[in-house]
């Protein structure tokens, strides 16, 4: 399982994701990418999942012909402690999530 950390998503959550292959947008020079373009090149490269909090990706992109399953977090703002709390449910959700699925992982405080 190949993990991105999509551009909104700030780089030291990482660190929250030890136990697996991780990289950033902009560690793999795709920094600027639209989100049609990311999938695709997501894809090519063996990712399997998009960590994002964008919330409309879902609405805009055909996931399953993507071939990418994506976790959205939906926090208060995408700062890094709004996030990190998010991140025990986030990695339970990494290990039953298939490809075309889009699963949001939540704040109780929105």
């Amino acid at each position: 399982m190949q993990i991105l950390l999509d551009e909104c998503v700030p780089k030291p959550l990482k660190r929250e994701l030890a136990d697996y292959e991780t990289r950033t947008v902009v560690e793999m020079g795709w920094a600027g990418k639209k989100n049609g373009e990311l999938l695709q090149l997501m894809a090519q490269e063996g990712f399997t999942i998009l960590l994002t909090t964008d919330q409309n990706l879902q609405h805009q992109q055909n996931l399953q012909q993507a071939g990418v399953a994506v976790v959205v977090l939906v926090a208060p703002s995408n700062r890094l402690p709004d996030l990190v709390p998010l991140m025990p449910e986030a990695r339970s959700v990494l290990s039953i999530i298939a490809s075309g699925e889009v699963i949001e992982v939540q704040s109780q405080i929105l």
